[in-house]
C-alpha cells in the first residue's frame, strides 16, 4: 500500500551535516505519524525522531536533541531528518517508517506499519 524510499546518506567527518529524505507513495501521507530509526552493526534498532501528522509535534531521543531536526512536507509526501554536529556514534543505517493508525508518536518499531530500505550514514573521526 505504501512505499518509502530514503536518500541522502553518505560519509561525513565528525562535526559535519547531512539531510536525509524519505519519499512516500500514496494519497494519505498526511494521515501518518512518521519516524526515523537507526541500526548500527551488532546493535538493536533504536528510535531517533518522530513527528505528528501535522508536523507540529516532534519527539527525539536524548542523544540527538539539539543536533537533529525532523520535519515533513505533506504536499511533497516527504519527511526529512536534518543532522548537524554529527558524531561517530551516529554511524548507522537510517530507516524511515510510517504509522498508518497512530495513537501517538510511538518510539517502538512495532507500532509502525511501513518501512523504507534504509540509507547508510557513516561519520568518521
Amino acid at each position: 500500500q505504501v512505499q518509502l524510499v530514503e536518500s541522502g546518506g553518505g560519509l561525513v567527518q565528525a562535526g559535519g551535516s547531512l539531510r536525509l529524505s524519505c519519499a512516500a507513495s500514496g494519497r494519505t501521507f498526511s494521515s501518518y505519524v512518521m519516524g526515523w530509526f537507526r541500526q548500527a552493526p551488532g546493535k538493536e534498532r533504536e528510535f531517533v525522531a518522530g513527528l505528528s501528522r501535522s508536523g507540529l509535534t516532534t519527539n527525539y531521543r536524548d542523544s540527538v536533541k539539539g543536533r537533529f531536526t525532523i520535519s515533513r512536507d505533506n504536499a511533497k509526501n516527504t519527511v526529512y531528518l536534518q543532522m548537524n554536529s554529527l558524531k561517530p556514534e551516529d554511524t548507522a543505517v537510517y530507516y524511515c517508517a510510517a504509522d498508518a493508525a497512530p495513537l501517538r508518536i510511538a518510539v517502538t518499531g512495532d507500532a509502525y506499519d511501513y518501512w523504507g530500505q534504509g540509507t547508510q550514514v557513516t561519520v568518521s573521526s
